[in-house]
């Protein structure tokens, strides 16, 4: 008998309210069912991320597999999609999937990650090679980031107004400038959306496979900034976080093929998002407390540390 953790269970509560209750209440159901259909037994302990479960599994075709089953939100929708169009090259492979039910049977990867990783130039450099692979033509019907430009530019303005922080205007500014140049014309290219080393797992078929991609068509090099917010705690025990920025960048871009400075501009970008969605909503590692009073002076010190003031990019610094 499927039996959901208790963490996953009080998280969705929490984050979810009274429709996610309702969903754990049917998720034993859903599980059962299609475990049926689609012909797997269970092959190992429920595991779960932060919005949904993972049940390792084999199935006669392909051996050993996990079905991973999430909560329905429109940030779930089109990671199927992604793995349909990578057809395993970089990525874990699709057996089977149900739209309806936000489920999926795919490849089992292990389940080391690639930020139990030691060494930062190692993580920067098969996150980047990653990255590279994932870059193909995105197929139609995924969202396009070059759509969300707007209101990324109308909340960066919002949250610089309505909330108190350190951040100075010209930081800010160019993080706005980047919505503006670099945002609204972004290339048809599938990008993983969330590449970070807690996405990126230990595998047999290959050294490294990608999971959970939010399924973006967009500039590959907007995935720089998740892969530094993610080592926060990490880079937090720099003597030099500046130039331990800027050497991740530097290893990233290479790796990935990418433009250095189009890729710092980016990770400028969500470092000054990270920093105004921290004073809103916390963090998932800390929701209030010293914790997240940490790891927000983080995102400002990386915003500030990645930002380059004067007249370039329309971001000089402002008098006052």
């Amino acid at each position: 008998m499927f039996e959901i953790p208790e963490a996953f269970t009080r998280g969705t509560t929490e984050r979810e309210g009274a429709r996610g209750a309702e969903w754990l209440a049917a998720l034993p159901r859903i599980v059962e069912e299609l475990l049926e259909r689609w012909g797997c037994v269970p092959d190992g302990k429920v595991m779960h991320g932060g919005v949904g479960v993972i049940v390792p599994v084999r199935r006669e075709a392909e051996g050993a597999a996990v079905f991973k089953v999430s909560f329905p939100h429109p940030g779930n929708v089109h990671e199927p999609d992604a793995f349909a169009a990578w057809g395993g090259c970089g990525a874990v492979r699709l057996h089977e999937r149900d739209n309806e039910r936000f489920a999926m049977l795919l490849e089992r990867a292990r389940v080391s990650t690639l930020a139990e990783v030691e060494d930062g130039d190692e993580v920067a450099t098969v996150a980047g090679r990653i990255n590279r692979r994932l870059a193909i033509p995105a197929p139609p019907g995924l969202p396009r980031l070059r759509e969300q430009a707007d209101a990324w530019e109308e909340q960066l303005r919002k949250d610089a107004e309505e909330l108190t922080h350190a951040l100075s205007p010209y930081v800010v500014d160019a993080a706005v400038a980047t919505v503006r140049e670099l945002g609204r014309t972004q290339p048809d290219t599938l990008v993983h959306g969330d590449l970070h080393g807690g996405n990126i797992l230990r595998a047999d078929r290959e050294p490294w496979l990608a999971v959970d991609p939010k399924g973006y068509a967009g500039d590959p090099a907007y995935d720089a900034g998740t892969l530094l917010k993610s080592r926060a705690l990490t880079l937090l025990q720099e003597d030099d976080l500046g130039r331990a920025l800027l050497r991740a960048l530097d290893v990233f871009a290479e790796a990935a093929q990418l433009d250095l400075e189009r890729t710092r501009r980016w990770a400028q970008f969500h470092a000054v998002q990270a920093a105004f969605w921290g004073r809103r909503h916390g963090f998932r590692r800390a929701r209030s407390g010293a914790g997240l009073d940490r790891l927000t002076e983080f995102a400002d010190r990386m915003a500030e540390l990645l930002t380059r003031p004067g007249p370039a990019h329309g971001c000089a610094p402002r008098e006052g």
